[in-house]
């Protein structure tokens, strides 16, 4: 699937996006997810942040896939997540 780059606002919290699209004149939901990972004091290392996102990215529920990892900042790392399609399609 091509992807379509939509820039959304920054933002402190998680927070859900839905977006409904025409492809051909059919109308599609789509919907994502990003969560924000705070840095915990004893993940100063990199590796330790890599084990986090790496948990968090396993952890996560099954019907989501993953889409982007964010820039990390000092204190957390945006990541990104979408609904699978056959999920999304049963719901159209």
């Amino acid at each position: 699937m091509r992807e379509v780059v939509i820039q959304i606002p920054t933002f402190a919290a998680e927070q859900n996006i839905d977006i409904d699209v025409k492809i051909n004149g059919k109308k599609r939901s789509m919907f994502y997810r990003v969560e924000i990972v705070e840095w915990e004091a004893e993940d100063e290392e990199t590796q330790d942040r890599v084990a986090v996102v790496r948990r968090v990215i396993q952890e996560h529920e099954k019907d989501w896939e993953l889409i982007q990892i964010g820039i990390p900042t000092r204190d957390n790392i945006p990541i990104m997540f979408r609904k699978k399609a056959e999920r999304i399609e049963s719901r159209i």
